[in-house]
Protein backbone atom coordinates (compact mmCIF):
# COMPACT_ATOMS: atom_id res chain seq x y z
CA UNK A 1 0.00 0.00 0.00
CA UNK A 2 2.72 2.26 0.89
CA UNK A 3 4.16 1.89 -2.44
CA UNK A 4 1.16 2.75 -4.47
CA UNK A 5 0.62 5.83 -2.69
CA UNK A 6 4.33 7.01 -3.26
CA UNK A 7 3.43 6.07 -6.77
CA UNK A 8 0.34 8.12 -7.44
CA UNK A 9 2.78 11.12 -5.63
CA UNK A 10 4.97 10.53 -8.41
CA UNK A 11 2.56 10.76 -10.80
CA UNK A 12 0.82 14.26 -9.12
CA UNK A 13 0.46 16.84 -12.02
CA UNK A 14 2.36 19.02 -9.60
CA UNK A 15 5.46 16.61 -9.62
CA UNK A 16 5.25 16.24 -13.86
CA UNK A 17 8.94 17.69 -14.08
CA UNK A 18 10.31 15.78 -11.45
CA UNK A 19 8.55 12.26 -12.62
CA UNK A 20 9.17 12.87 -16.11
CA UNK A 21 13.02 13.24 -15.09
CA UNK A 22 12.93 10.18 -13.21
CA UNK A 23 11.20 8.47 -16.50
CA UNK A 24 13.65 9.14 -18.61
CA UNK A 25 16.72 6.66 -16.90
CA UNK A 26 19.15 9.20 -18.99
CA UNK A 27 17.98 9.06 -22.51
CA UNK A 28 16.20 12.47 -22.08
CA UNK A 29 17.34 16.15 -22.18
CA UNK A 30 15.93 19.44 -21.79
CA UNK A 31 12.46 20.89 -20.51
CA UNK A 32 10.41 22.59 -22.79
CA UNK A 33 12.94 21.48 -25.68
CA UNK A 34 13.24 17.90 -24.85
CA UNK A 35 14.81 14.67 -26.63
CA UNK A 36 14.93 11.42 -26.40
CA UNK A 37 17.61 9.28 -27.88
CA UNK A 38 17.83 6.00 -28.58
CA UNK A 39 19.62 2.64 -30.25
CA UNK A 40 22.76 0.84 -29.71
CA UNK A 41 25.57 1.03 -31.55
CA UNK A 42 25.39 -2.50 -33.44
CA UNK A 43 21.31 -2.55 -33.21
CA UNK A 44 19.46 -1.61 -36.24
CA UNK A 45 19.82 1.69 -36.24
CA UNK A 46 19.85 5.49 -33.92
CA UNK A 47 17.58 7.76 -33.58
CA UNK A 48 15.87 10.86 -31.56
CA UNK A 49 12.46 12.12 -30.92
CA UNK A 50 12.35 15.64 -30.44
CA UNK A 51 9.18 16.94 -28.42
CA UNK A 52 8.73 20.59 -27.85
CA UNK A 53 9.69 21.89 -31.82
CA UNK A 54 7.58 25.32 -32.26
CA UNK A 55 5.47 25.15 -35.06
CA UNK A 56 5.71 26.37 -38.91
CA UNK A 57 9.58 26.39 -38.79
CA UNK A 58 10.70 25.62 -42.73
CA UNK A 59 13.55 22.48 -42.18
CA UNK A 60 14.97 20.02 -44.62
CA UNK A 61 16.81 16.64 -44.75
CA UNK A 62 19.44 18.51 -46.04
CA UNK A 63 19.89 21.13 -43.17
CA UNK A 64 19.78 17.89 -40.51
CA UNK A 65 22.27 15.91 -42.78
CA UNK A 66 24.72 18.54 -43.07
CA UNK A 67 25.47 18.28 -39.15
CA UNK A 68 25.24 14.46 -39.45
CA UNK A 69 27.77 14.52 -41.79
CA UNK A 70 30.42 16.62 -39.74
CA UNK A 71 30.10 14.23 -37.10
CA UNK A 72 29.95 10.47 -39.25
CA UNK A 73 33.27 8.10 -38.81
CA UNK A 74 35.40 7.94 -41.64
CA UNK A 75 35.88 11.15 -42.31
CA UNK A 76 40.14 11.14 -42.45
CA UNK A 77 42.47 9.14 -41.16
CA UNK A 78 42.35 10.42 -37.91
CA UNK A 79 38.88 9.01 -37.23
CA UNK A 80 37.51 5.88 -36.92
CA UNK A 81 37.37 4.12 -40.39
CA UNK A 82 33.81 2.62 -39.76
CA UNK A 83 31.77 3.51 -43.02
CA UNK A 84 28.55 5.03 -42.50
CA UNK A 85 26.80 7.53 -44.89
CA UNK A 86 24.60 7.74 -41.39
CA UNK A 87 21.12 9.38 -43.86
CA UNK A 88 18.89 10.74 -41.80
CA UNK A 89 15.36 9.59 -42.48
CA UNK A 90 12.67 12.24 -40.64
CA UNK A 91 9.76 9.60 -39.30
CA UNK A 92 7.14 12.29 -38.03
CA UNK A 93 6.59 15.95 -37.39
CA UNK A 94 6.78 17.75 -40.64
CA UNK A 95 3.92 18.33 -43.27
CA UNK A 96 4.77 18.48 -46.82
CA UNK A 97 4.19 20.19 -50.04
CA UNK A 98 2.69 18.90 -53.38
CA UNK A 99 5.70 17.26 -54.96
CA UNK A 100 7.99 17.96 -51.66
CA UNK A 101 10.13 14.86 -50.23
CA UNK A 102 12.94 16.45 -48.55
CA UNK A 103 11.66 19.61 -47.22
CA UNK A 104 8.99 20.93 -44.91
CA UNK A 105 7.50 22.87 -41.87
CA UNK A 106 7.23 21.56 -38.53
CA UNK A 107 3.50 20.92 -37.47
CA UNK A 108 4.63 21.17 -33.20
CA UNK A 109 4.42 18.23 -32.62
CA UNK A 110 6.95 15.17 -31.67
CA UNK A 111 9.93 15.23 -34.84
CA UNK A 112 11.07 11.56 -34.92
CA UNK A 113 14.84 10.98 -36.85
CA UNK A 114 16.19 7.64 -37.75
CA UNK A 115 19.64 6.59 -38.80
CA UNK A 116 19.78 2.86 -40.04
CA UNK A 117 23.26 1.35 -39.09
CA UNK A 118 24.65 -0.28 -42.20
CA UNK A 119 28.13 -1.06 -41.31
CA UNK A 120 28.49 -2.59 -37.94
CA UNK A 121 30.82 -5.68 -37.55
CA UNK A 122 30.26 -7.22 -34.14
CA UNK A 123 32.58 -10.00 -34.82
CA UNK A 124 35.30 -7.73 -33.72
CA UNK A 125 33.89 -7.73 -30.58
CA UNK A 126 32.06 -11.06 -30.14
CA UNK A 127 35.08 -13.54 -31.28
CA UNK A 128 38.12 -12.58 -29.60
CA UNK A 129 38.89 -11.27 -25.78
CA UNK A 130 36.71 -8.38 -25.77
CA UNK A 131 33.51 -10.78 -25.31
CA UNK A 132 34.56 -11.10 -21.97
CA UNK A 133 37.26 -8.26 -20.53
CA UNK A 134 36.71 -4.87 -20.17
CA UNK A 135 38.46 -2.17 -21.83
CA UNK A 136 40.33 -0.23 -19.21
CA UNK A 137 38.50 3.65 -18.38
CA UNK A 138 35.38 2.32 -20.75
CA UNK A 139 31.81 2.23 -19.52
CA UNK A 140 32.07 -1.70 -20.18
CA UNK A 141 32.60 -2.63 -16.90
CA UNK A 142 30.43 0.24 -15.04
CA UNK A 143 27.69 -1.01 -17.40
CA UNK A 144 27.76 -4.24 -16.11
CA UNK A 145 28.10 -3.77 -12.75
CA UNK A 146 24.94 -1.14 -13.21
CA UNK A 147 22.62 -3.64 -15.31
CA UNK A 148 24.01 -6.72 -14.86
CA UNK A 149 24.29 -7.41 -18.72
CA UNK A 150 25.45 -5.51 -21.54
CA UNK A 151 25.48 -4.49 -25.34
CA UNK A 152 29.55 -6.10 -25.72
CA UNK A 153 29.32 -5.34 -29.79
CA UNK A 154 30.38 -1.32 -30.36
CA UNK A 155 29.86 -0.46 -26.86
CA UNK A 156 26.08 0.07 -26.83
CA UNK A 157 24.81 3.16 -25.75
CA UNK A 158 27.72 3.84 -24.03
CA UNK A 159 29.13 4.16 -28.19
CA UNK A 160 29.48 7.78 -29.39
CA UNK A 161 26.90 6.63 -32.48
CA UNK A 162 24.59 7.48 -30.08
CA UNK A 163 24.97 11.11 -30.60
CA UNK A 164 23.67 10.68 -33.70
CA UNK A 165 20.24 11.96 -31.94
CA UNK A 166 21.54 14.60 -30.42
CA UNK A 167 23.35 16.08 -33.59
CA UNK A 168 20.29 15.63 -35.43
CA UNK A 169 18.17 17.36 -33.10
CA UNK A 170 20.86 19.86 -32.63
CA UNK A 171 20.44 20.65 -36.37
CA UNK A 172 16.90 21.64 -35.63
CA UNK A 173 17.89 24.07 -32.29
CA UNK A 174 20.26 25.69 -34.56
CA UNK A 175 17.64 27.10 -37.36
CA UNK A 176 15.41 28.12 -34.27
CA UNK A 177 18.55 29.98 -33.14
CA UNK A 178 19.28 31.60 -36.00
CA UNK A 179 15.49 32.11 -37.10
CA UNK A 180 15.24 34.02 -33.38
CA UNK A 181 18.11 36.05 -33.06
CA UNK A 182 20.80 35.47 -35.69
CA UNK A 183 22.25 33.31 -32.91
CA UNK A 184 25.39 31.20 -34.23
CA UNK A 185 26.59 28.15 -32.56
CA UNK A 186 30.38 27.19 -33.57
CA UNK A 187 33.26 25.18 -31.81
CA UNK A 188 36.49 24.43 -32.90
CA UNK A 189 39.54 22.30 -31.38
CA UNK A 190 41.30 24.59 -29.09
CA UNK A 191 43.77 22.18 -27.94
CA UNK A 192 45.13 18.76 -28.37
CA UNK A 193 47.25 17.65 -25.34
CA UNK A 194 49.43 20.81 -25.01
CA UNK A 195 49.22 22.30 -28.49
CA UNK A 196 47.23 25.06 -28.59
CA UNK A 197 45.24 27.24 -31.08
CA UNK A 198 46.02 30.91 -31.12
CA UNK A 199 45.05 33.81 -32.69
CA UNK A 200 41.39 32.61 -33.18
CA UNK A 201 39.23 35.71 -32.91
CA UNK A 202 35.50 34.62 -31.45
CA UNK A 203 33.46 37.51 -32.81
CA UNK A 204 34.56 36.57 -36.58
CA UNK A 205 35.77 32.73 -37.28
CA UNK A 206 33.72 30.69 -39.26
CA UNK A 207 32.50 26.85 -39.93
CA UNK A 208 34.10 26.91 -43.25
CA UNK A 209 37.69 28.08 -41.37
CA UNK A 210 37.06 25.04 -38.69
CA UNK A 211 35.87 22.80 -41.23
CA UNK A 212 39.07 23.51 -43.71
CA UNK A 213 41.21 21.03 -42.14
CA UNK A 214 40.67 17.14 -40.34
CA UNK A 215 41.58 18.83 -36.81
CA UNK A 216 38.80 20.93 -37.13
CA UNK A 217 40.92 24.08 -35.65
CA UNK A 218 40.32 27.36 -37.98
CA UNK A 219 44.17 28.28 -36.72
CA UNK A 220 45.90 26.86 -39.49
CA UNK A 221 49.37 26.77 -38.10
CA UNK A 222 48.22 25.02 -34.78
CA UNK A 223 46.04 22.52 -36.70
CA UNK A 224 49.44 21.25 -38.74
CA UNK A 225 51.19 21.19 -35.25
CA UNK A 226 48.06 18.92 -33.60
CA UNK A 227 47.65 16.79 -36.77
CA UNK A 228 51.37 16.05 -36.19
CA UNK A 229 50.66 14.68 -32.67
CA UNK A 230 47.67 12.61 -33.49
CA UNK A 231 49.40 11.29 -36.21
CA UNK A 232 52.44 10.23 -34.13
CA UNK A 233 50.17 8.63 -31.03
CA UNK A 234 47.97 6.55 -34.09
CA UNK A 235 50.65 4.83 -35.21
CA UNK A 236 51.53 3.62 -31.88
CA UNK A 237 48.50 2.31 -31.42
CA UNK A 238 47.20 4.63 -28.52
CA UNK A 239 45.09 7.72 -28.69
CA UNK A 240 44.97 11.11 -27.61
CA UNK A 241 42.69 13.76 -25.95
CA UNK A 242 42.18 17.81 -25.81
CA UNK A 243 39.85 20.29 -25.34
CA UNK A 244 37.41 21.83 -27.93
CA UNK A 245 36.05 25.20 -27.35
CA UNK A 246 32.83 26.53 -28.04
CA UNK A 247 31.18 30.03 -28.68
CA UNK A 248 27.45 30.67 -29.39
CA UNK A 249 27.33 34.68 -30.90
CA UNK A 250 24.18 36.87 -30.77
CA UNK A 251 22.64 35.80 -27.59
CA UNK A 252 20.48 37.93 -25.82
CA UNK A 253 20.77 38.73 -22.40
CA UNK A 254 18.58 37.00 -19.64
CA UNK A 255 18.22 32.85 -20.33
CA UNK A 256 19.00 30.85 -17.64
CA UNK A 257 17.78 30.93 -14.37
CA UNK A 258 18.76 31.23 -10.43
CA UNK A 259 19.30 28.98 -8.62
CA UNK A 260 19.94 25.53 -9.84
CA UNK A 261 19.37 26.12 -13.54
CA UNK A 262 22.14 28.91 -13.97
CA UNK A 263 23.01 28.81 -17.99
CA UNK A 264 26.25 27.29 -17.18
CA UNK A 265 25.32 24.35 -15.02
CA UNK A 266 22.55 23.43 -17.44
CA UNK A 267 25.54 24.14 -20.28
CA UNK A 268 27.68 21.89 -18.12
CA UNK A 269 25.23 19.20 -18.01
CA UNK A 270 24.71 18.73 -21.67
CA UNK A 271 28.83 19.01 -22.82
CA UNK A 272 29.23 16.56 -19.58
CA UNK A 273 26.33 14.24 -21.14
CA UNK A 274 29.00 13.19 -24.48
CA UNK A 275 30.75 10.29 -24.58
CA UNK A 276 34.73 11.01 -23.26
CA UNK A 277 34.12 14.61 -22.12
CA UNK A 278 35.63 14.80 -18.65
CA UNK A 279 35.82 18.60 -18.14
CA UNK A 280 34.01 21.97 -18.89
CA UNK A 281 34.82 25.58 -18.23
CA UNK A 282 32.86 28.56 -18.81
CA UNK A 283 34.79 31.92 -19.61
CA UNK A 284 38.02 31.66 -18.03
CA UNK A 285 36.87 28.95 -15.87
CA UNK A 286 40.05 27.34 -14.10
CA UNK A 287 42.65 30.18 -15.57
CA UNK A 288 40.17 33.15 -13.71
CA UNK A 289 41.55 31.54 -10.04
CA UNK A 290 45.34 33.07 -11.37
CA UNK A 291 43.71 36.48 -10.87
CA UNK A 292 42.06 38.85 -8.85
CA UNK A 293 39.07 40.33 -8.80
CA UNK A 294 40.08 43.45 -10.56
CA UNK A 295 41.82 41.59 -13.35
CA UNK A 296 39.09 39.23 -13.87
CA UNK A 297 36.04 41.57 -13.55
CA UNK A 298 34.44 42.48 -17.00
CA UNK A 299 33.80 46.33 -16.58
CA UNK A 300 30.66 47.87 -17.76
CA UNK A 301 30.29 50.29 -20.37
CA UNK A 302 27.65 51.75 -22.58
CA UNK A 303 27.44 51.39 -26.36
CA UNK A 304 27.99 54.67 -27.64
CA UNK A 305 26.17 53.63 -30.85
CA UNK A 306 23.00 51.56 -29.83
CA UNK A 307 22.97 52.62 -26.35
CA UNK A 308 23.19 49.30 -24.44
CA UNK A 309 25.46 48.01 -21.86
CA UNK A 310 28.23 45.99 -22.68
CA UNK A 311 31.25 44.53 -21.24
CA UNK A 312 34.57 45.70 -22.27
CA UNK A 313 35.91 42.00 -21.96
CA UNK A 314 34.42 38.76 -21.54
CA UNK A 315 35.88 36.66 -18.96
CA UNK A 316 32.78 35.53 -17.24
CA UNK A 317 32.24 33.84 -21.06
CA UNK A 318 29.05 35.41 -21.40
CA UNK A 319 27.14 34.29 -18.43
CA UNK A 320 26.86 36.25 -15.02
CA UNK A 321 25.06 35.31 -11.97
CA UNK A 322 24.01 32.03 -14.03
CA UNK A 323 22.44 34.55 -17.05
CA UNK A 324 23.07 35.05 -20.18
CA UNK A 325 24.12 39.09 -20.75
CA UNK A 326 24.50 39.08 -24.16
CA UNK A 327 27.96 38.85 -25.10
CA UNK A 328 29.17 35.76 -26.53
CA UNK A 329 28.81 32.50 -24.66
CA UNK A 330 32.10 30.60 -24.21
CA UNK A 331 32.36 26.99 -22.96
CA UNK A 332 35.44 24.90 -23.00
CA UNK A 333 34.77 20.85 -22.88
CA UNK A 334 37.76 18.60 -21.89
CA UNK A 335 38.24 15.13 -23.60
CA UNK A 336 39.91 12.17 -22.74
CA UNK A 337 41.92 10.23 -25.05
CA UNK A 338 39.70 6.98 -26.68
CA UNK A 339 39.86 4.34 -24.12
CA UNK A 340 39.88 1.61 -26.76
CA UNK A 341 43.79 1.44 -27.69
CA UNK A 342 46.03 -1.45 -29.96
CA UNK A 343 48.15 -1.61 -27.06
CA UNK A 344 48.20 -4.05 -24.39
CA UNK A 345 46.86 -3.09 -20.97
CA UNK A 346 46.16 -5.39 -17.84
CA UNK A 347 42.85 -5.69 -17.13
CA UNK A 348 39.63 -8.37 -15.55
CA UNK A 349 37.10 -10.13 -17.39
CA UNK A 350 33.64 -10.63 -16.45
CA UNK A 351 34.42 -13.03 -14.30
CA UNK A 352 36.92 -11.93 -12.05
CA UNK A 353 40.37 -13.18 -13.83
CA UNK A 354 43.29 -10.64 -14.40
CA UNK A 355 44.18 -10.81 -18.10
CA UNK A 356 45.44 -8.77 -20.71
CA UNK A 357 44.12 -7.27 -23.37
CA UNK A 358 44.94 -5.82 -26.67
CA UNK A 359 42.02 -3.61 -28.27
CA UNK A 360 40.29 -4.49 -31.41
CA UNK A 361 38.05 -3.17 -34.28
CA UNK A 362 37.54 0.37 -34.93
CA UNK A 363 37.57 3.55 -33.33
CA UNK A 364 39.27 7.12 -33.38
CA UNK A 365 42.52 7.65 -31.94
CA UNK A 366 41.14 11.51 -31.09
CA UNK A 367 37.92 12.28 -30.71
CA UNK A 368 38.15 15.91 -30.84
CA UNK A 369 37.56 16.31 -34.69
CA UNK A 370 33.82 14.65 -34.46
CA UNK A 371 33.23 16.04 -31.21
CA UNK A 372 32.93 19.36 -32.50
CA UNK A 373 29.44 19.11 -33.95
CA UNK A 374 28.35 17.44 -31.06
CA UNK A 375 29.74 19.89 -28.72
CA UNK A 376 27.85 22.51 -30.91
CA UNK A 377 24.23 20.16 -30.74
CA UNK A 378 24.25 19.98 -27.20
CA UNK A 379 24.75 23.95 -27.05
CA UNK A 380 22.16 24.37 -29.51
CA UNK A 381 19.73 22.51 -27.74
CA UNK A 382 20.22 24.03 -23.86
CA UNK A 383 19.84 27.44 -25.39
CA UNK A 384 16.70 26.98 -27.42
CA UNK A 385 15.05 24.99 -24.12
CA UNK A 386 16.45 28.05 -22.04
CA UNK A 387 14.88 31.06 -24.68
CA UNK A 388 11.52 28.84 -24.46
CA UNK A 389 11.69 28.76 -20.68
CA UNK A 390 12.66 32.33 -20.61
CA UNK A 391 9.72 33.54 -23.00
CA UNK A 392 7.37 31.29 -20.93
CA UNK A 393 7.82 32.68 -17.67
CA UNK A 394 9.44 36.64 -18.21
CA UNK A 395 8.39 37.37 -21.52
CA UNK A 396 4.69 35.95 -21.73
CA UNK A 397 3.44 39.70 -20.94
CA UNK A 398 5.11 42.99 -22.61
CA UNK A 399 7.10 45.62 -20.16
CA UNK A 400 4.69 48.32 -20.14
CA UNK A 401 7.45 50.36 -17.70
CA UNK A 402 7.81 53.83 -19.66
CA UNK A 403 11.74 53.13 -21.43
CA UNK A 404 13.04 55.58 -18.38
CA UNK A 405 12.15 53.14 -15.94
CA UNK A 406 13.22 49.52 -17.49
CA UNK A 407 16.59 48.02 -17.29
CA UNK A 408 18.77 49.46 -20.10
CA UNK A 409 19.01 46.48 -22.55
CA UNK A 410 22.34 44.38 -22.31
CA UNK A 411 24.14 42.42 -24.88
CA UNK A 412 26.00 42.71 -28.82
CA UNK A 413 22.01 42.67 -30.56
CA UNK A 414 20.32 44.53 -27.67
CA UNK A 415 19.45 48.28 -28.86
CA UNK A 416 18.20 51.19 -26.56
CA UNK A 417 14.87 52.70 -27.73
CA UNK A 418 15.77 56.22 -28.73
CA UNK A 419 19.69 55.81 -28.10
CA UNK A 420 21.79 56.00 -25.44
CA UNK A 421 21.02 57.81 -22.27
CA UNK A 422 22.91 60.25 -22.01
CA UNK A 423 21.23 62.34 -19.22
CA UNK A 424 21.79 59.40 -16.96
CA UNK A 425 25.64 60.77 -16.36
CA UNK A 426 27.49 61.36 -13.04
CA UNK A 427 24.88 59.60 -10.64
CA UNK A 428 26.41 60.04 -7.20
CA UNK A 429 28.38 62.96 -7.64
CA UNK A 430 30.06 64.18 -11.32
CA UNK A 431 33.16 62.57 -11.70
CA UNK A 432 34.19 60.65 -8.69
CA UNK A 433 33.43 56.73 -8.31
CA UNK A 434 29.58 55.79 -6.85
CA UNK A 435 30.08 54.81 -3.05
CA UNK A 436 28.47 51.39 -2.55
CA UNK A 437 27.87 49.62 0.72
CA UNK A 438 27.68 45.96 0.38
CA UNK A 439 26.58 43.61 3.05
CA UNK A 440 26.57 39.82 1.67
CA UNK A 441 27.16 36.76 3.38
Amino acid sequence: MKHSIALLFLLSPTTSAFTLSMMSAGSSFGRLFRISTWGESHGGGVGVTLDGCPPRIPLSREEIQIDLDRRRPGQSRITTPRNEADSVEILSGLVYGNGEEDSGTTLGTPIAMLVRNKDQRSGDYLENDMSVAYRPSHADATYDAKYGVRAIAGGGRSSARETIGRVAAGAVARKILRMYNGIEVLAYVSKVQDIEAENVDHDTFTMEEVDSNIVRCPDQASAEKMLARIDEIRKAGNSIGGVVTCVARNVPSGLGSPVFDKLEADLAKACMSIPAAKGFESGDGFAGTLLTGKDHNDEFYIDPETGATRTRTNRSGGIQGGISNGENIVVHVAFKPTSTIAQSQNTVTRDGKEVQLRGKGRHDPCVLPRAVPMVEAMVALTLVDALMCQKGQCELFPDSAPVEERSNPMGTTAKREGGPNKEAVGVGGGDKPIGLKVDEE
